[in-house]
């Protein structure tokens, strides 16, 4: 029996969450949710990703190197190419015929980008009608203000890729540590939910009370300029040992993905690590339908359990000479009683478990089983509450 959904049995809405990320920084390596690297039985990282990095696509899990899978394109006359082939690539690089590859995993991870003061920024420079868009909630999002000049100040960027906090960082969440020798040295937090970050501890270190920097929740970009020292004690944080620097939150997730190395000397903040901890935003759109079993209604089926197979009885038909006979087709009886005998009266009952759900061309598009069978006699009805994400 196939119906069709009234005008108020379907609802559409979205479920909001906010699932908690942690990224770890030490000696140069970052640790996502507290996960290391699994070796596999081909490969020494299942995921085929280092420390710290998600696989996009989730290919070539515990793949040997020598075969990994890869995406490909021909080139032909619609032209199609990855984003990643440039139009002149394209023209002189790739005859048609030719097959243009790409690769897997493609991966993300959270990047710091250090800029020392008068260094060429494209990536600042690109922010700068975003920080201005966002003055409202802050003067310290003004690009060039008395607070200093984006454009030309030191300052440490923290890219956080999308995948990680869906459609923004939420706001109030994000806190950064800072550990010397695993005590805590500086902590920051966005306690205004104005992007803010302001240093919250430890309770009367220097600093404390400052605002750091201020966090893009929309963007995925946190920027750091307080230059106080943190700790009075020289570092090679520049990757070079003729010009030491004293902590500060420019510094910040040092070795974050940054392409600087970990010195071998007696100053390269090997004591130093990095906390870095926010939640993130996704939205779930869920239609929500409610499939009913009226009264008086699917109480048959086809099913040849259906009948009780014990029934010998023949119905016989006579034409002239000619007759046709059919076993009678008795429904079971599985009403339940207190005693075997007398047989309890008849009613004809079904169990429904499982509910299609069709598009208007009648074709099945879902499936939904019920935990357990549901009892269904003529005198009951039901309604389904049925989920599903799209």
């Amino acid at each position: 029996m196939i119906y069709k959904f009234g005008e108020n049995d379907i609802f559409y809405n979205r479920i909001e969450t906010h699932p908690k990320f942690n990224f770890y920084v030490f000696k140069g390596q970052v640790y996502y949710n507290n996960k290391v690297v699994e070796s596999g039985s081909f490969t020494s990282s299942v995921g085929c990703v280092p420390n710290g990095y998600v696989s996009l696509y989730e290919e070539n899990i515990d793949r040997d190197s020598s075969q990994l899978i890869y995406p490909f394109i021909t080139k032909a006359g619609g032209l199609s190419a990855f984003k990643t082939v440039s139009t002149s690539q394209f023209n002189s690089d790739f005859s048609y015929g030719d097959i243009i590859t790409g690769s897997y995993p493609l991966s993300a991870s959270v990047i710091r980008e250090f800029y020392t003061q008068g260094e060429s920024r494209p990536h600042i420079d690109a922010l700068r009608n975003t920080l201005n868009y966002y003055l409202p909630l802050s003067r310290h999002y003004s690009f060039s203000s008395s607070f200093g000049d984006k454009s030309d100040q030191k300052m440490n960027l923290i890219n956080i890729p999308s995948i990680f906090f869906g459609s923004g960082i939420e706001k109030g969440t994000i806190n950064l540590k800072m550990f010397y020798t695993g005590t805590l040295i500086a902590e920051v937090q966005d306690i205004k939910r104005n992007g803010e970050l302001i240093q919250v501890g430890p309770s009367g270190s220097v600093g404390s009370g400052s605002i750091a920097g201020v966090a893009l929740y929309n963007e995925g970009f946190l920027l750091l300029t307080g230059s106080w020292t943190i700790k009075t004690n020289y570092v090679d944080y520049l990757d070079d040992i003729t010009d030491p620097q004293q902590t500060s939150w420019l510094y910040f997730g040092w070795g974050m993905n940054d392409g600087l190395n970990m010195p071998s000397t007696s100053n390269s903040g090997s004591a130093y690590s990095y906390t870095m901890d926010f939640k993130g935003t996704t939205y779930t759109p869920v239609i929500t339908m409610l499939a009913h079993a009226p009264r008086g209604e699917l109480n048959h089926s086809n099913n040849p359990t259906f009948i009780d197979k014990t029934s010998t009885n023949l119905n016989v038909y006579y034409s002239s000479s000619y007759s046709f006979s059919e076993a009678e087709m008795v429904i079971k009886n599985t009403t339940s009683a207190s005693y075997s005998d007398p047989e309890p009266p008849f009613k004809k009952t079904t169990y429904i478990t499982k509910i299609g759900i069709y598009d208007e061309n009648k074709n099945l598009i879902a499936i939904a089983n019920v935990a357990e069978p549901v009892k269904k006699t003529e005198d009951r009805d039901f309604t389904f509450k049925l989920k599903l994400d799209i």
